[in-house]
């Protein structure tokens, strides 16, 4: 996977590392590099971003534990090419991040396309919150009949929290240029997140301050 790039694995490896967890922009990775004696571009970091982190989080998947029962459900807005879009996510009870979809539109296509997406984790969820949006009702119907549908007010508070996180961390790239890019950027946020939470079978052997830097090494050595 590594081959024809110039720069050694490690090097890749890190920089993608240092981008998805870190609120930095692709030229505080340059610069991060360059101090380490790395000269490359920004241009580069946000190539390599782009092209490796599908491929950690597909070498990921075999070592992900399966989603709890209860869901939380909810949409926020992300401004891709100066326009706003919508990014459905759900985590479960237990703070892991299901699934993250991006979408043009607000409608009952995208809600059931996203469900259909978190669906393919494994669990069929006993519990599902949500907002009030007409959509959803309509989806859990066809989808998930047997689950109970929750949209008491407060109820969703875990994932409106956890939507504060991802905000954060976009903050410093000051706006998403393509929808491509936008995709695998809050992809790869939930992954670290739930790397970070424990949510892999993955360098549990190590203390929880490492855990990060030690699966990304052992996934570059995979892929």
């Amino acid at each position: 996977m590594f081959a024809g790039f110039r720069f050694p694995p490690d090097v890749i490896s890190v920089a993608v590392r240092w981008y998805l967890r870190y609120g930095l922009s692709y030229r505080d990775v340059e610069e991060l590099l360059a101090e380490r004696g790395v000269t490359v571009d920004h241009v580069t970091v946000y190539r390599w971003v782009q092209r490796f982190t599908p491929e950690f989080i597909e070498a990921a998947r075999p070592a992900r534990r399966a989603p709890g029962d209860r869901w939380f459900v909810d949409e926020t807005y992300v401004k891709v090419a100066s326009r706003w879009t919508y990014l459905y996510r759900a985590v479960d009870q237990h703070g892991q991040v299901i699934d993250v979809m991006l979408s043009a539109r607000r409608d009952l296509a995208a809600a059931r396309r996203f469900f259909t997406r978190a669906l393919q984790a494994g669990t069929i969820p006993a519990e599902v919150t949500t907002d009030r949006a007409p959509a959803y009702p309509r989806v859990l119907d066809e989808l998930i009949p047997s689950a109970l549908h929750t949209v008491e007010q407060y109820a969703n508070n875990p994932v409106e929290t956890d939507h504060g996180r991802l905000k954060a961390r976009l903050r410093p790239m000051r706006g998403l240029k393509r929808h491509q890019s936008a995709r695998i950027v809050t992809a790869g946020h939930a992954f670290v997140q739930n790397l970070r939470r424990g949510h892999y079978e993955l360098a549990t052997d190590v203390p929880a301050r490492h855990r990060i830097h030690e699966t990304f090494d052992q996934l570059a050595m995979s892929i």
